[in-house]
């Protein structure tokens, strides 16, 4: 059954903005949600899932296509920052440092950010590139929850350890939310309960 926060959702989200360097940043006065994680671990696809619509968000299996800070507005209520993604980018090595700069420039100053998510591939759970996202993080001092994706691609019966490893490896970040997403953007599974959070801090 369909909730007041599917119907939110899925009620239109358009591209706002774009910003590729500090100035470039949207003046601050509606809530943001941003969505972090190494290239390729679905945060186009669950983006596209979330707002259910299947283009919103470019979907590519070159890492390092998305290359700035992409702002899609909600109903003009809140925005969801799509941005590039860490670890291996086929970009070169100077636009890789552009865009790093203006990520850490925006976890760091942006007062209307509410909650940012840190999109982990269950096939692999958390890797060293995501420990150093996750503590700088914790150094902006910005509060992240944790979001499984592709858990359609591990058996289920490895959850349940995937989720104890790392519920363990958060206890050492002091800014991370203990309760762990599971989603999938191909069977559906956990993008209503992802929906429920964000309504959910939206009314806060």
């Amino acid at each position: 059954m369909a909730t007041r926060a599917d119907a939110f959702f899925t009620g239109g989200c358009v591209f706002a903005y774009g910003a590729a360097q500090p100035a470039m940043l949207p003046l601050p006065h509606l809530p943001e949600f941003v969505f972090i994680g190494r290239s390729n671990a679905g945060k186009s696809s669950l983006l596209n899932a979330l707002t259910g619509q299947s283009r919103l968000a470019h979907v590519s299996s070159t890492p390092g296509r998305t290359q700035q800070l992409n702002f899609f507005r909600l109903q003009d209520r809140c925005y969801l920052v799509d941005v590039p993604g860490y670890g291996y980018a086929k970009a070169p090595k100077n636009k890789v440092a552009g865009w790093q700069g203006t990520l850490k420039h925006y976890l760091r100053t942006r007062t209307v950010l509410k909650r940012c998510f840190v999109l982990i591939d269950a096939r692999h759970g958390i890797i060293g590139t995501d420990e150093t996202m996750l503590e700088e993080l914790d150094r902006a001092a910005q509060l992240y929850q944790i979001v499984l994706t592709k858990s359609d691609a591990i058996a289920a019966a490895d959850l349940p350890a995937l989720l104890v490893q790392t519920g363990v490896q958060l206890k050492r970040h002091p800014a991370a939310f203990e309760d762990i997403l599971v989603t999938s953007s191909q069977t559906g599974q956990g993008i209503s309960a992802l929906r429920s959070v964000l309504f959910g801090l939206l009314k806060n």
